[in-house]
């Protein structure tokens, strides 16, 4: 079995950003697994411009950023077909390689596994199971990897950014966007996005609406939606289910780590840091979903603690204060905070609300209010909670919440 300083699991964004960090740190023997043939993880697959000004100060396509992330990786050993298997204990990693099973071994462990879509099985959506049911994910593959014009007019369902997203992809294939439908109250993508919808594309924004069924035999000929107690039918030979994004967990789920059940990735402490202190987690793995920018940086935050980690910097946990979040507010992430705290947090404290929040959003110890401040929430928008180490001393558990929500 052999034995590396760290392996990090997944060549996304969070992975490779890590494993760059760590070289940079003076970590030699960084191993990453990518299952995929080719590293650089979903931008690979999004032909939009906007990504890489952070990070490159350059506005890339996702599969130029995904070069420049492979490329600022050269002299990293990144194995690509390779599939974690099974996550052990002291830093055993199974993996299925080209040449079979094995199993390697790290002194730290980085899951940067990134996320996934909900499809259309897990929504509950009835009908029939016809060609013509895609995720946003497999419409960008198709269109742009294999060159496809996989149907003619679209319904996407969704309102989030990647929703909006998808229409210069269908414009790219010339598939014309039929109506995009947002089952909540507010449209979750930026405001002006709307109105791009409408005038640039010609497909209709309807909120408060959902997708009762999908119609056709070999094809999809339609789909059934209702609004206010009534359905209707809407001609199309393609469905788009986009967002509703989930953490990438299952190999997490089928480990010992320990689950946050709220976000649905593993439950870490403020340096990315699983229950198993051996293992670290970044990026969309924690929480879905955060733009690519994000997932990068975090996973340079990650690598200066696992750095320190490895080098005996870090000491262990003598006590954790769990974090709760309430509703109407979803989660929180990290979910606890290890004390004493010799470095600067790795990653934000952070939560997310699933409708749109007016109120005072808090930190309660007990019945005492450790921080405080009014605000009107977007839904699905990350809310960063400024939380200092030094508010932690006496407190074993920790409540954030919003009072006196009012829907918008």
């Amino acid at each position: 079995m052999t034995l590396h300083d760290v392996i990090v699991v997944g060549g996304g964004p969070a992975g490779l950003a890590a494993a760059v960090e760590l070289k940079r740190l003076g970590i030699r023997d960084v191993v990453v697994l990518e299952r995929d043939q080719s590293a650089g993880g979903t931008p690979r697959h999004c032909a939009h411009r906007g990504f890489g000004w952070k990070e490159f100060r350059r506005a890339l396509t996702g599969p130029g950023y995904a070069r420049r992330l492979v490329n600022a990786a050269a002299g990293i050993e990144i194995r690509t077909g390779t599939t974690a298997l099974a996550l052990e204990h002291e830093g055993r990693v199974r993996v299925l390689t080209p040449h079979g099973l094995e199993t390697i071994a790290g002194r730290r462990v980085v899951l940067a596994l990134g996320m996934r879509e909900t499809p259309r099985a897990a929504r509950l959506v009835s009908g029939t199971q016809p060609w013509g049911v895609f995720t946003a994910g497999e419409l960008q593959r198709l269109v742009h990897l294999a060159r496809l014009k996989p149907c003619t007019r679209a319904v996407i369902v969704g309102s989030g950014l990647v929703s909006f997203l998808c229409l210069p992809t269908l414009r790219r294939a010339g598939i014309k966007p039929v109506a995009l439908l947002e089952p909540g109250e507010t449209v979750l993508a930026p405001r002006p996005g709307r109105w791009i919808a409408r005038l640039l594309y010609g497909a209709r924004v309807r909120t408060q609406t959902r997708v009762v069924a999908v119609h056709g035999t070999s094809r999809v000929t339609g789909v059934e939606i209702e609004r206010n107690g009534r359905h209707e039918l809407l001609a199309c030979d393609g469905i788009v289910f986009s967002g509703e994004f989930v953490p990438e967990s299952g190999l997490v789920q089928a480990s010992h780590l320990e689950i946050d059940r709220a976000t649905g990735g593993p439950r870490v402490d403020q340096y990315g840091r699983c229950s198993d202190p051996t293992y670290f987690a970044a990026g969309n793995l924690l929480r879905a979903a955060e733009p690519a920018w994000t997932a990068w940086r975090e996973g340079r935050s990650v690598a200066h603690v696992v750095a320190a980690s490895v080098h005996g910097a870090l000491p262990e946990a003598q006590r954790f204060v769990t974090l709760e979040a309430r509703a109407p507010l979803r989660y929180i992430c990290p979910q606890r905070f290890a004390l004493p705290a010799p470095l600067p947090a790795a990653l934000p404290f952070h939560a997310r609300a699933d409708g749109a929040l007016r109120g005072r959003l808090r930190v309660m110890r007990h019945k005492h209010e450790l921080w405080g401040q009014d605000q009107r929430v977007a839904p699905e928008r990350r809310i960063c909670v400024p939380l200092e180490a030094g508010s932690l001393d006496g407190a074993d558990h920790l409540v954030v919440e919003c009072v006196e929500r009012i829907r918008s």
